[in-house]
């Protein structure tokens, strides 16, 4: 799976973001996007892990916690 950065791949581009919401404090982010998916993407988003973490057994969980700490310290643990 590819890793994503919320920011801007264009320097340019993530100064000018920066600048516009540090002088900017009515500028809306969410401008110009659909508000019902906007809307949909904020009741999922808030429940999705926890309602994943509440169906799997202690074990499973101890597995999948297990895997990530591989996958991030591989060999230096």
């Amino acid at each position: 799976m590819p890793k994503r950065s919320r920011k801007p791949a264009d320097l340019n581009r993530l100064a000018a973001s920066i600048v516009r919401e540090a002088t900017d404090p009515d500028h809306d982010p969410y401008e110009g996007k659909n508000p019902a998916a906007v809307e949909l993407g904020r009741l999922g988003g808030g429940k999705g892990g926890k309602a994943r973490a509440a169906k799997l057994s202690a074990e499973q969980r101890s597995g999948i916690a297990r895997k990530a700490a591989a996958a991030r310290w591989g060999d230096r643990a």
